[in-house]
């Protein structure tokens, strides 16, 4: 049957110019809603959230979220008929910004420029410390999807080792590769820990004080999952104590909100600590990933228009006429 009416959509994604930049991608009819007081009916919605505000906004047949996350959907505001699906295309970024991470606490890098100047050159010369290296050294994965297969491979670009946990224990050109139940001889092993696993039921409180207690006093844990994965307190106990080397942080506890808009991002004050390198959530956040994300979404909304099947389904609703 040939699909009838133009689709109708709504934006809740947040990028400047997404509409226009959208639209130039959609061959097939279509219109894009305008906010009103009152609930629509929707073909799509892209939002990186659904909770009660948008259910009091929007009833959609097919959610589409613009990340790969879903922790921020609740699924039964959504309602049995509503298809749910979402993209990758960050782990490019992610994956670059991990192994800066890496090289920033092992060279310093940072240091040594801002603390470069004309006049002090003698001064600083002379006073030359040795860095570290990362050749030989052992990155820890916690998780292997999109994000850990693309930050193992730049990691062995620059001669580590990658040890990864996950919950299949599969994690192919790993150097070792156990299942969570292996974690622990990980975090024993490893100078750089990057968390790059989902937060569900199963990962939430994952690494607590007992795992943060087995990781070498030098290494470096690095979260661009979710940051609810590691204990927030424990995780600022022991990089105060400096029980452990350093931390960088790009995803975290809170985030703003329309009743909260200026929320502080951790109830502990983790940009406080000299050993720590704070970022709001932006490691991803590249004008090519939002182009290809644009893409993969367009694709869909084609598919949806079509009656095709939906590529990266997160969840199957009955997507109603």
């Amino acid at each position: 049957m040939e699909p009838v009416g133009a689709l109708t959509i709504a934006l809740l994604w947040p990028p400047e110019g997404q509409q226009s930049q959208l639209a130039a991608l959609l061959d097939f009819p279509h219109r894009f809603l305008e906010a009103s007081p009152r609930r629509q009916r929707v073909d799509a919605l892209v939002s990186l959230r659904f909770g009660r505000e948008e259910a009091g906004r929007f009833e959609p047949r097919l959610l589409h979220l613009p990340g790969a996350g879903a922790d921020a959907v609740d699924f039964a505001l959504l309602g049995d008929s509503c298809t749910v699906c979402n993209v990758y295309e960050h782990e490019i970024p992610v994956a670059e910004y991990v192994l800066a991470a890496i090289l920033n606490h092992s060279t310093g890098y940072p240091d040594m420029i801002h603390g470069f100047t004309s006049a002090g050159f003698g001064q600083a010369y002379a006073a030359r410390r040795p860095h570290g290296e990362i050749h030989g050294k052992t990155l820890g994965l916690v998780g292997y999807g999109h994000i850990g297969k693309l930050v193992a491979q730049r990691a062995q670009a620059f001669g580590m080792r990658v040890h990864a946990v996950s919950r299949s224990g599969q994690a192919p050109g790993a150097e070792r590769a156990d299942t969570i139940a292996g974690l622990h001889a990980m975090l024993r092993d490893a100078d750089f820990v990057v968390v790059a696993c989902p937060l569900t039921d199963e990962s939430r409180g994952l690494i607590g004080a007992p795992e943060l207690a087995l990781m070498k006093p030098t290494s470096i844990l690095i979260n661009i999952g979710r940051a609810a994965v590691v204990d927030e307190d424990a995780l600022y106990d022991a990089l105060a104590a400096q029980r452990i080397g350093g931390a960088t942080l790009d995803v975290w506890y809170r985030y703003p909100s329309a009743g909260a808009p200026d929320s502080a991002p951790a109830r502990r004050p983790f940009e406080s600590l000299p050993n720590v390198h704070c970022t709001a959530h932006s490691s991803a956040w590249t004008r090519e990933m939002i182009s290809r994300r644009l893409t993969v979404i367009a694709a869909n909304l084609q598919r949806l228009y079509s009656r095709l099947p939906l590529l990266n389904v997160v969840r199957a609703g009955r997507l109603a006429d």
